[in-house]
């Protein structure tokens, strides 16, 4: 009975732990319908409420990703979001005015979600699209990885205890994904891997179900081909990744 008692105060003890380790998030919502004459925005982020270190990292990340996201004019100083959502505004209306014959409407989206958060980590997914004109738009996916006891963003290199490991891994992963034989060229089915070599992607970041991998276009394909992502589960990363970046949900 005893040690019933204090299983169940161990477990209750982790998960009030837990809790409180979780960062508070609100979705800040903007868009640019104040005229006639405007561009599409619509922008959908989270924001960290808390009054802390990582809170403060996380909306200033999130914050210059869409300010050079949107800013269009180089001579400007672009402090906040809105400030960007005028830059890229004004580009536009200029533009209207040399081509007064052109019909096409500017866009810019963005998206942000909380794709993951451990009393460790938080991951954050950011989706953008930007049209200004031309055949298409351009749509990228960014993960925005943050260790919230140093409070600051983490790259690649900081998750991975054995880097060059993990490559050669996710290499045979992406392949057997890709139906890509191991005796023959990355680039054989038609990829463009600079070098023909094998890398990871600019983006990596931690979901519910495993660290995703995400190519976007043009960065090893076509446009044609859209963005090329990869899930691999924890079960399957955990042995390359350093001990407190580790998940344990699997």
């Amino acid at each position: 009975m005893k040690n019933s008692f204090a299983f169940l105060f161990i477990t209750i003890f982790l998960l009030a732990c837990e809790s409180e380790s979780k960062l508070t998030f609100e979705t800040i919502q903007l868009d640019n319908n104040t005229c006639n004459d405007c561009p599409e925005i619509k922008i959908s982020i989270p924001k960290a409420l808390d009054d802390t270190r990582i809170a403060e990292k996380i909306n200033i990340t999130i914050n210059e990703e869409l300010i050079y996201t949107l800013k269009f004019e180089d001579s400007l100083d672009v402090a906040t979001i809105e400030e960007a959502i005028q830059s890229f505004t004004n580009s536009y209306q200029r533009f209207k005015k040399e081509f007064s014959d052109e019909t096409v409407v500017w866009q810019a989206q963005a998206d942000g979600v909380v794709s993951y958060e451990s009393p460790f980590i938080v991951s954050l997914q950011l989706d953008t699209y930007i049209f200004t004109g031309g055949a298409h738009g351009y749509g990228a996916t960014t993960f925005l990885n943050f260790d919230k006891s140093k409070s600051i963003e983490l790259e690649i290199h900081h998750l991975f205890k054995d880097l060059e490991g993990f490559i050669d891994f996710a290499e045979e992963q992406f392949r057997e994904a890709q139906k890509i034989p191991s005796n023959v060229s990355i680039n054989t089915t038609g990829f463009m891997f600079s070098g023909d070599l094998f890398h990871l992607p600019e983006n990596l970041g931690f979901t519910k179900n495993g660290i995703k991998l995400i190519y976007n276009q043009y960065e090893v394909a076509s446009y044609a081909d859209g963005p090329i992502e990869l899930l691999i589960p924890y079960a399957k990363v955990n042995p390359f990744l350093k001990v407190k970046y580790k998940i344990n949900n699997d």
